[in-house]
């Protein structure tokens, strides 16, 4: 007897998000598809899957895999189809999921929205560039890496302005400025600031969205929704009205706008959210989404068109069911709105009226988050909202002012909290590792390394990063990323909740002070150094924040000067000629050919053998490098007792130790067996161990070098507010890891707290070799 055939299934991808909006959504998703027959199977990150249990609950099945990497999530789909558990369609609830959607719905051959298309809408400045080029009418936008590209921009364009994430959601870090001086405090509120991101003219009109659910590839538009936002600086949605109410010919006329503008971006399948303004000078589109609004949406377009499935609605379409829904809808006979509460800052000590207003027989849905003794940081983004009333009504006007009576009926007592006690409850912590490929291979004396692990670690209230560290790890190098993720992990999460002396500033009201004292017992105790510099840096960088003030000034260092490069070649790799600073890798076979190519380059010339050398090698090289007169010669020999010798023959060179150097002892061994050593961040275990060994090393007058693994822009940064102490920067390791172009010197941007971030402004003083 032949096996029963498997019931069709359908595979949510990135389940929902802890948010109690985003699990409403993700429950119906999947009750949609059970009554539809479907077998449901979720995925998520394993934390989140864990904190959403309603929706596991609500699924057959499911299994941790991270949506963020849209790769690895369509790799997996593709092996269970291999086993024969191909789902019958592919869906997602969630913004951040749409990217991995789109690509195992490709990569399986089922219907779904192409990658390319999605991409292009998840990248907000690609998406204007898009709609600019089909005709619609968009706001002038640049992409910035720095304060001194968007000072730049704001000079040419005529203001306000609005900074925003490239890549978000939730109106998160996004921010009116008006001038110049509002950049650091804007700057300070992006999700994450070492990424670049937008500043775009400020579009001045009424703001609508406009939502609907593709059929047949076709877009068709089920309501119009107003929009209504609190004031600037912030844009956070304080309330919804759906249907919008518009005159007939200007709702037609939004309509046709975005159904032109979703076909033109080559979108197909699933919901739409559409946003834009109503301006004198016509309709501008704003931001494009594959997924339905947030703001309770989901709730109040089946109430206003009775009968509708959203969800079921995408299912049947992509089964090929008959989907009974006009290209063009009458507009709704009856409305709904919805309001956020926005109580003050402070601590709550009571509230009065909740009770009459969730058993008000006109209220769709009702909720509050907050009770006595909850502190309310205030309002900045969607992940601050405290709860919510959604109501139905005959009209849109008698919607909106039932949902404003019923939101102000609540009235919520607060009293003052000290703003650094608002500032420390515990913060969650998410580690997130992602392995990259370099930009180009990286050759040295014992290895050859194509691949990197990127580990980001960041403490996170109410949705938005309060602090932040990020490193990569090589394995190359005996740098376990998924080992180093672990420990820092916990190593945060015992910090985070030992809220009393370590975040306080018990000591002297020091904030740096029980950090240090925290994370020398984290050594002690074995953790690793990658790991304690991943924590240290995400909690200097909220000590910072908190304080409005960058972390080289928060450690009273000086402030970071402009950071002139040496100039790293790989074994193998092609020498410049230009004048700059050579770091030049050896430790290999042909090292003598690679001197004597060096012989006549009038630059400064740093040799680096990686402890390759031994006795024999040191004598067959010792002439060459005699005439060279290496300014720096660095880990020259692999048996310590040869240094003196070295030291003796070349007078005029500085003898540094790196390999090995991770602690005092070692640091103090360097200094008095070589001379001098190079300080990594990430063998020392951060900045406040390597600013000790530092500062020991120039009261004893050695070389100084500070330098670093292939490492992200933002550990680079982190790092380089030491380059003031030191005799030579080795700190280019970011060029094969990011997309930044090798340049011979930056700069650092301090205009917003926390860790600076690297500005690439020109040099200043003549004669300084161009960008390579």
């Amino acid at each position: 007897m032949s096996a029963a055939p498997h019931p069709r299934e359908l595979l949510l991808i990135g389940g929902g998000g802890e948010m109690t909006l985003s699990v409403d959504v993700a429950v119906q998703a999947l009750e949609q598809a059970r009554a539809r027959g479907l077998r449901t199977h979720v995925t998520n990150r394993a934390d989140t899957l864990a904190a959403t249990p309603a929706v596991t609950a609500a699924a057959d099945a499911a299994t941790a895999v991270d949506f963020a990497r849209p790769g690895d999530t369509a790799d997996w789909a593709a092996g269970r189809a291999a086993d024969g558990e191909r789902p019958a369609l592919v869906f997602g609830v969630r913004e951040m999921a749409q990217e991995a959607v789109a690509a195992t719905a490709h990569a399986l051959e089922l219907p779904g929205n192409p990658p390319a298309a999605v991409r292009r809408i998840r990248t907000k400045d690609a998406c204007r560039a898009a709609l600019a080029a089909a005709g619609f009418r968009q706001p002038a936008v640049r992409v910035c890496r720095d304060a001194s590209e968007a000072r730049a921009f704001l000079a040419a364009t005529a203001g306000p302005w609005v900074v925003k994430p490239r890549d978000g959601a939730d109106s998160a870090g996004v921010r009116k400025v008006t001038g110049p001086d509002d950049l650091p405090a804007a700057l300070a509120q992006l999700p994450d600031r070492e990424a670049p991101f937008l500043v775009e003219e400020f579009v001045d009109g009424g703001e609508f969205s406009v939502e609907g659910v593709f059929v047949g590839g076709s877009p068709r538009v089920l309501a119009v929704t107003a929009k209504e936002k609190l004031p600037p600086p912030y844009f956070v949605e304080i309330g919804h009205v759906l249907p919008a109410d518009l005159p007939e010919e200007t709702r037609r006329s939004v309509e046709e706008t975005v159904t032109a503008a979703l076909t033109a971006l080559e979108l197909r399948f699933g919901l739409f959210h559409v946003e834009l303004w109503l301006t004198a000078e016509g309709i501008v589109l704003g931001e494009v989404h594959v997924r339905i609004g947030g703001g309770w949406i989901h709730r109040m377009l089946p109430h206003v068109r009775p009968g509708l499935e959203l969800y079921g609605t995408v299912y049947d379409d992509a089964l090929g069911l008959p989907v009974d829904l006009p290209a063009s809808l009458p507009a709704p006979e009856r409305a709904a709105a919805a309001r956020y509460f926005a109580p003050p800052e402070g601590r709550v000590t009571a509230v009065t009226g909740w009770d009459a207003v969730r058993t008000h027989p006109a209220v769709l849905h009702a909720e509050l988050r907050v009770g006595p003794g909850d502190v309310v940081p205030g309002f900045r983004s969607g992940g601050d909202r405290v709860g919510a009333v959604v109501v139905g009504a005959a009209t849109p006007a008698e919607a909106r002012e039932l949902a404003r009576e019923l939101v102000a009926s609540v009235h919520f007592t607060m009293e003052p909290v000290d703003a650094v006690d608002a500032g420390d409850d515990v913060p969650e912590v998410r580690v997130d590792l992602e392995p990259r490929p370099l930009t180009s291979s990286f050759r040295i004396s014992h290895m050859t390394i194509e691949t990197v692990d990127h580990l980001r670690l960041r403490l996170l209230r109410g949705g938005r990063t309060v602090g932040e560290g990020e490193i990569t790890a090589d394995s190359g190098y005996g740098q376990d990323g998924p080992a180093i993720a672990a420990e820092a992990e916990a190593l945060a999460r015992t910090l985070a909740a030992a809220r009393d002396d370590a975040h306080h500033g018990a000591d002297g009201g020091d904030p740096v002070a029980p950090l240090r004292a925290a994370l020398e017992k984290a050594a002690a105790d074995g953790v690793g150094a990658p790991a304690r510099m991943l924590v240290e840096m995400a909690f200097l960088d909220r000590a910072a924040r908190r304080a409005g003030v960058p972390v080289w000034r928060l450690l009273g260092l000086p402030e970071p000067g402009r950071v002139r490069l040496l100039h790293t070649v790989p074994i193998g790799e092609d020498i410049p000629l230009d004048g700059r600073p050579l770091k030049i890798k050896l430790g290999g076979a042909d090292d003598e050919q690679i001197l004597r190519s060096l012989l006549g380059v009038p630059a400064p010339l740093i040799l680096d053998a990686n402890r390759g050398w031994d006795r024999q090698d040191w004598e067959r090289l010792r002439p060459l490098l005699a005439e060279l007169s290496p300014a720096v010669l660095e880990d020259p020999v692999r048996d310590p007792a040869l240094l003196p010798a070295i030291r003796a023959a070349l007078p005029g060179t500085a003898v540094v130790l790196d390999e090995g150097i991770a602690t005092a002892g070692d640091a103090a061994f360097a200094v008095g067996t070589a001379g001098g050593l190079n300080v990594k961040l990430m063998r020392f275990g951060g900045i406040l161990p390597a600013l000790d060994a530092l500062t020991d090393a120039t009261e004893k007058g050695a070389a100084r070098m500070l330098g670093c693994f292939l490492e992200p822009p933002r550990a680079i940064a982190y790092a380089a507010q030491l380059a003031g102490l030191c005799d030579w920067s080795d700190l280019d390791g970011h060029f094969w890891v990011s997309d930044d172009r090798p340049v011979p010197s930056y700069g650092l941007d301090s205009d917003a707290p926390g860790i600076p971030r690297i500005a690439y402004t020109p040099e200043p003083a003549r004669g300084e070799a161009p960008a390579i």
